[in-house]
């Protein structure tokens, strides 16, 4: 964001993308897994729908749960490394003052050129500078509980409607439009999540689509051995 040419970066957005690809990718294959193993089992439609809406609103709400304690952990830590990392500055200065010398000196830079970086950032903010430099805690990288939480559940949301609607308007041929959907589903979502992260195309559509066809097969070979409505 500092930089002043068209140079783009991505890993600004590894917070809400991590979250919103985990959970568009479990709303879009756990819903359609659940609905093709059910309808395997030849159930009515009424509880064919409840299923579905069930499980959106259930994993919706059990994603944005689990991201937010899981995040919210990994922030304690963060605050519990800070808070040493501050009693440290004000009871040994010295001795962290030479700990980030010595870090900039074994990246490179001769013993008084990292002596003096470390100086001029010891003088500008200590804290953030072995935040970044020792902890490797960065405004980029710091959790963030509620927006993961968010990022999750909206997603899941998202990847839960398609295999939903799929069960609304094609009950007669549920399993094979519902398995072709989630399909094309899943490969939109690889796409978007390498192009969101500058990463390659392919491996990314590959490996979805591949857990995809995995669970679907799973959960429609359960359902028909079980034979019955759940």
């Amino acid at each position: 964001m500092y930089s002043q040419h068209s140079e783009r970066h991505f890993s600004n957005r590894n917070n809400w993308l991590r979250a919103s690809v985990l959970g568009a990718n479990d709303g879009l294959i756990s819903t359609a897994s659940l609905l093709t193993g059910v309808a395997a089992a030849a159930p009515d439609f009424q509880t064919l729908l409840l299923t579905g809406v069930s499980a959106l609103i259930g994993g919706a709400v059990s994603m944005a749960a689990g991201e937010y304690v899981s995040v919210s952990s990994q922030s304690d830590t963060e605050k519990a490394d800070l808070h040493k990392e501050r009693h440290e500055l004000e009871a040994n200065p010295d001795a962290e003052l030479a700990e980030l010398t010595e870090i900039y000196r074994r990246r490179g830079l001769s013993d008084a050129l990292a002596a003096e970086v470390a100086q001029a950032l010891m003088e500008h903010d200590a804290l953030s500078a072995h935040a970044r430099d020792e902890i490797g805690i960065t405004e980029t990288s710091a959790a963030k509980p509620m927006q993961a939480a968010l990022a999750s559940a909206g997603s899941f949301c998202a990847g839960a409607i398609l295999p939903l609607l799929i069960a609304l308007t094609a009950p007669a041929a549920l399993i094979p439009t519902l398995a072709a959907t989630t399909l094309f589903g899943l490969a939109a979502l690889g796409y978007a999540s390498a192009k969101l992260g500058g990463a390659p195309v392919a491996p990314a559509v590959l490996r979805v689509c591949l857990w995809g066809v995995a669970a679907l097969a799973v959960t429609g070979i359960i359902g028909k051995l079980a034979g019955v409505a759940v």
